[in-house]
């Protein structure tokens, strides 16, 4: 699972999930990509999960660029903890997506080939999603 080796703070605020992306909103190192149409938190198992389903379909075809990463600390407290008592420890990582993020790139298959990979990718993860190829230019 990808997690930071290092953090300026161990502990975030939650923040908002508005607006669209405005950096990484294209397809960059492959010919085709996932892009997210609804803005959400992406957990670093969620992309492990969604990793795993397109390798497993494209076997030894194809290469795979993951173009999110987990760097916000999610902090949970106990089961039956009373109030009170200050902010609980890190539990996990997301990546904080908004719509228009390409999160996903895949080169080497063929146009139907990363449209099921993508597909099953998609199932795995909490944001809605879209299939796109490379604008011819």
């Amino acid at each position: 699972m990808l997690i930071p080796k290092k953090l300026k703070h161990r502990k975030a605020h939650r923040g908002h999930t508005r607006g669209k992306a405005m950096a990484g909103n294209y397809i960059s190192f492959g010919s085709f990509g996932l892009r997210a149409i609804t803005n959400g938190w992406v957990t670093s198992r969620q992309i492990e999960a969604a990793r795993r389903a397109m390798t497993r379909y494209v076997q030894r075809g194809g290469k795979i660029w993951i173009r999110i990463f987990p760097d916000k600390p999610i902090t949970m407290k106990g089961n039956e903890i009373p109030m009170g008592g200050g902010k609980g420890a890190v539990d996990h990582f997301v990546a904080v997506v908004k719509k228009g993020r390409m999160m996903f790139e895949i080169d080497g298959v063929t146009p139907d080939q990363a449209r099921e990979a993508m597909r099953l990718a998609s199932h795995k993860l909490p944001v809605k999603t879209r299939f796109e190829g490379r604008q011819k230019v």
